[in-house]
């Protein structure tokens, strides 16, 4: 399960790619959105302090992407926000560890099973684009138009 963070960087990051050059305040983003507006301060900073977006300072000032949004993939944010995207810590890529009741990983019928549901979550996390959601939602949007005509 994802936490609300991530949840809340992951429809910032939608809404901002949206806006595209026009870029968003934070307000505008937090009620759009329905993101506590201190909660996704804190978001923009770390996705700034990653080089994902980058906010200005007066008349036209607010947050952008600093990456293309078809570069910003959901496993990257998801790392970021909440960490390693693994269901046990004997998968994790960046924070491994050993479980501490485990004899044999090589011979461990769990770690197989999940090391499995990890890799697939990973591949479509580290495969979809910010841009792949957008393009999602708009087919979507047709497909309900298309039923309602």
């Amino acid at each position: 399960m994802i936490s609300q963070k991530a949840k809340y960087a992951l429809r910032a990051l939608i809404a901002l790619a949206r806006a595209g050059d026009a870029g968003l305040v934070t307000a505008e983003i937090a009620e759009s959105q329905t993101i506590p507006r201190k909660f996704l301060e804190q978001i923009l900073l770390d996705l700034k302090r990653v080089g994902i977006v980058h906010s200005r300072r007066g008349k036209l000032g607010g947050y952008y992407l600093l990456k293309p949004a078809d570069a910003i993939t959901f496993g990257e944010v998801l790392r970021l926000i909440d960490g390693p995207i693994a269901p046990l810590p004997c998968l994790s890529r960046i924070a491994y560890r050993r479980c501490a009741d485990c004899r044999s990983e090589s011979a461990c019928e769990i770690r197989r099973v999940f090391a499995q549901v990890a890799q697939s979550a990973r591949d479509v996390l580290d495969r979809t684009t910010i841009a792949d959601a957008l393009a999602q939602q708009g087919r979507a949007a047709a497909a309900v138009a298309e039923a309602e005509a």
